[in-house]
C-alpha cells in the first residue's frame, strides 16, 4: 500500500495552472527524487502532500500511519529562542518528563518511609520506564550529532535563532525535521547552505532512514547516491521515471530523440495527407480526400502525432573560445600558507597547474577554498610561501559574489558591452544558449532571479575568450538544465580550469585532479571527486582491517580454537568499589556521548566510527558492573 496517493490532482494560482490532473503514488522505504526547472510546481506538490494547501480538483490521501515532515525553502523559526533550545524542542515530552522526573526526586528525598513514599516509588518508576523507552538517555547525544553533522559547534549552540545567518537558519531547521521522526520527508533544496561533509553526512542519514523521502534538489550526485526513482514536473504534470538522476538523463536523452525523429516523421506525413486532401477534395476523387481528411483529423484529435517539437532547453550548448596553447605552466605555488592570527587555513600547499589541465578544489567551508583563488590571482597576499603566475595568459575569473550589474541594463545591453561589435542578433542567439529565449533579451538585470543573474556573468564571461579560468562556484544558483549546459561548454573548453565547487557531479564530469581543503590540512589526487571518495574509502577500510587484525592478534586462545574463559574483572570488588565504579563509568559513557556535538567528530567517518566503539565498549562495561553489583547485592 502507498505511503501517499494522489490522484488527478490539479493546482492552480489566479489564472495560472501549476498542476493539472496529476497522479502519482509514493511509498514507504523508497526515496525518490524530484526534478524539473525553476517554478514548474514542486514546491507547490510538496505543500499539497504536507496538507499546507488542498488541491483545487483531485484528492491526495496519506496513509493513516504515515507522518509527514516537511522542510521547506524559508524556515520558520521561533526568533526568542537559542539555537539549541529551538531545535531540542522536538523533545518537548521527553524534557517534560526529565522535569518531573527530577521533582519527584526531590519529593521522595523528603517524603518520610510509608505508603506516600512507596506510592511515589511506584509512579517514578513508571514514569522512568516510560522517559527510557522514548530514548530519554539518548535524545542529547541525538541533537549533538544531528546539529554537529549539519556543520554547527557547541558555541553555536547558545545563539539566538535571530542572530543566525540565512544559511543557518536552513541548517537548523533541517536539524529540527530530522529529529522530529517523521516517517515520511519532504526535503525542499535539503541541500542549500551545506557544505561537503555535512551533505556526505545527509547522505548516511538518508540511507538509515527507512519511513520514506522525496527530495528536490539541483544536487544530481545527491540523487544518484540516494534516490531509486526520478519523478519530473514538467507542463503541469509529472512523469515517474526508474532509476537515480543518471538512469533518468539518460532515458530522457533517448526520449527526446526519439520524440525529434517522430516529430519530423509525422509532420512529413501529415503534411504529405494534407497535400493530397487539397489536390484532390474539389476533383474525381472527392470522397477518397473526404475520407483521409476524417481519418486524419481523428487521428490527431486522438493524439497519435506528436505534433510539437520537443523542448531543446537540454540540449543547449555554450561554447568558450580561447587561444590558449597546451604548453607551460600557468600557476605554481610553492609551500604555500595562509592564516589569520592563531586560524591555519593552510600550510605547505605546493602544485602546479600547467595549460589545459583541470584542477578542482573542494572542502568544508571556512577552509580558505576562495581565498586561495584569491591568493593566485595577486588579490591577497599569503602569509608564508610563494606564487608564480604566466602573466602572459588571459584569465577570466568568475567570483563567488555577483558583484555590481546595472540594475537598470537589460540583459542584451550588459552582455553586448563585451563586444560592442556584436550585432543584435548574434547577442541573441548566444543568449538562447543561456536559455534566455525570445524577449528575455530586454528583460531588466534588477527584475532577475540570483540564478539568471548568474547565466548573465557567465554569458560575458565566456565573451572575453580567456586562456584560463577561475570559477568560484560557478553552479551556485543554476538550476539542472543550466548547469548541465555550463559542463559541455567546459568540456570543450581548451584552456586551464581551476574550480572552487561543492556540486560533486560537477566536479566528477569537469575535473582531472582534486585539491581537498580540510582545516590545517590538504591533499591532492589524480582523477575526479568520485576517485577520492574510493580511494579514501580504500585506505578507511585497510585501516580498519589492519585495527581488527592487531585487536585479534592480542586476544588469548587456548585448546582447538576455543577461546579461554575471562574471569569477571569486578568480582573481586567491594559493593562501595562497585558503586564508585558504576558511577564513574556513567559519567564517563556521558563525556563520550558529548563528543557527539564536536562537528569535527560528526563529519570525520573515522573519528565517528571511532566514538561509537568507545561508547559501545564503555556500556558493555557498565552492564559488565551492574550484573557484578546486583551478584554482590544478592550475596550479602
Amino acid at each position: 500500500m502507498a505511503a501517499i496517493t494522489i490522484q488527478r490532482a490539479s493546482k492552480q494560482y489566479g489564472p495560472q495552472v501549476v498542476l493539472e490532473d496529476v497522479s502519482v503514488e509514493l511509498h514507504a522505504g523508497e526515496t525518490v527524487g524530484v526534478v524539473g526547472v525553476n517554478g514548474c510546481g514542486k514546491s507547490t506538490l510538496f505543500r499539497l502532500i504536507a496538507g499546507i494547501e488542498t488541491p483545487d480538483g483531485g484528492t491526495v490521501t496519506v496513509a493513516r500511519d504515515v507522518k509527514v515532515g516537511l522542510l521547506k525553502q524559508e524556515p520558520d523559526l521561533a526568533s526568542e529562542s537559542t539555537l539549541h533550545d529551538e531545535v531540542g524542542g522536538v523533545f518537548a515530552d521527553l524534557l517534560d518528563l526529565e522535569r518531573k522526573l527530577h521533582a519527584m526526586s526531590e519529593q521522595m528525598a523528603s517524603t518520610p518511609s510509608g505508603p506516600a513514599l512507596e506510592a511515589l516509588m511506584v509512579d517514578y518508576e513508571r514514569i522512568n520506564a516510560r522517559f527510557i523507552a522514548a530514548g530519554g538517555h539518548t535524545f542529547e547525544a541525538r541533537l549533538n550529532e544531528v546539529l554537529g553533522g549539519l556543520g554547527f559547534s557547541p558555541p553555536d549552540y547558545a545563539l539566538p535563532t535571530a542572530a543566525l545567518s540565512g544559511g543557518q537558519k536552513c541548517r537548523a531547521a533541517l536539524a529540527k525535521l530530522l529529529l522530529q521522526d517523521s516517517s515520511y520527508l519532504l526535503l525542499d533544496e535539503p541541500t542549500n547552505h551545506l557544505d561537503l561533509d555535512a551533505v556526505r553526512w545527509l547522505e548516511k542519514y538518508l540511507a538509515g532512514h527507512h519511513g520514506g523521502a522525496a527530495i528536490v534538489s539541483h544536487d544530481r550526485f545527491l540523487l544518484d547516491r540516494t534516490c531509486t526513482r526520478i519523478i519530473e514536473v514538467a507542463s503541469r504534470k509529472v512523469t515517474s521515471f526508474p532509476g537515480n538522476y543518471t538512469n533518468y538523463a539518460k532515458t530522457l536523452h533517448v526520449r527526446t530523440l526519439t520524440q525529434e525523429r517522430d516529430f519530423e516523421k509525422h509532420a512529413e506525413f501529415i503534411r504529405k495527407e494534407r497535400q493530397f486532401i487539397a489536390k484532390h477534395l474539389a476533383g474525381q476523387r472527392t470522397k477518397e480526400a473526404q475520407g483521409r481528411r476524417k481519418r486524419l483529423e481523428r487521428r490527431i484529435a486522438a493524439g497519435e502525432f506528436v505534433t510539437e517539437a520537443p523542448s531543446t532547453k537540454r540540449a543547449t550548448k555554450l561554447a568558450f573560445t580561447t587561444s590558449a596553447d597546451r604548453d607551460g605552466t600557468v600557476f605554481r605555488s610553492d609551500g604555500l600558507a595562509m592564516r589569520y592570527g592563531d586560524n591555519v587555513l593552510f600550510e605547505g600547499l605546493t602544485f602546479q597547474l600547467r595549460a589545459g589541465e583541470r584542477l578542482g578544489i573542494t572542502g568544508p567551508n571556512g577552509t580558505g577554498k576562495s581565498t586561495l583563488l584569491k591568493i593566485l590571482l595577486g588579490e591577497v597576499t599569503p602569509t608564508g610561501g610563494a606564487v608564480e603566475c604566466d602573466d602572459k595568459r588571459t584569465i577570466g575569473y568568475y567570483a563567488q559574489e555577483a558583484g555590481h550589474l546595472d540594475p537598470d541594463q537589460t540583459i542584451l545591453g550588459e552582455v553586448r558591452s563585451v563586444h560592442p561589435e556584436m550585432s543584435e542578433q548574434d547577442v541573441r542567439s548566444l543568449l538562447g544558449a543561456y536559455l534566455f529565449t525570445g524577449d528575455d533579451a530586454f528583460k531588466r538585470l534588477g527584475s532577475l532571479s540570483g540564478g539568471e543573474q548568474s547565466r548573465v556573468r557567465l554569458a560575458k564571461l565566456i565573451l572575453t575568450g580567456p586562456d584560463v579560468l577561475v570559477l568560484d562556484e560557478p553552479t551556485n544558483h543554476l538550476d539542472i538544465p543550466s548547469r548541465e549546459a555550463l559542463e559541455e561548454a567546459l568540456l570543450g573548453f581548451g584552456g586551464a580550469i581551476i574550480v572552487v565547487s561543492h556540486d560533486r557531479y560537477f566536479l566528477d564530469r569537469i575535473i582531472e585532479r582534486l585539491l581537498m581543503l580540510r582545516p590545517a590540512t590538504h591533499s591532492i589526487s589524480l582523477g575526479n571527486y568520485s576517485a577520492y571518495v574510493e580511494q579514501a574509502e580504500r585506505e578507511r577500510e585497510n585501516e580498519a582491517s589492519a585495527k581488527t587484525r592487531r585487536r585479534k592478534s592480542g586476544q588469548s586462545f587456548t585448546g582447538r580454537g576455543k577461546a579461554k574463559p575471562q574471569r569477571s574483572p569486578y568480582a573481586g570488588l567491594s559493593l562501595e568499589d562497585l558503586e564508585y565504579r558504576v558511577i564513574e563509568s556513567e559519567a564517563a559513557l556521558e563525556a563520550l556521548n558529548l563528543k557527539f556535538s564536536d562537528p569535527a567528530v560528526c563529519k570525520d567517518p573515522v573519528a565517528l566510527a571511532a566514538l561509537r566503539e568507545a561508547i559501545e565498549t564503555r556500556t558493555d562495561e557498565l552492564a559488565a558492573m551492574n550484573r557484578a553489583w546486583e551478584q554482590r547485592v544478592d550475596d550479602e
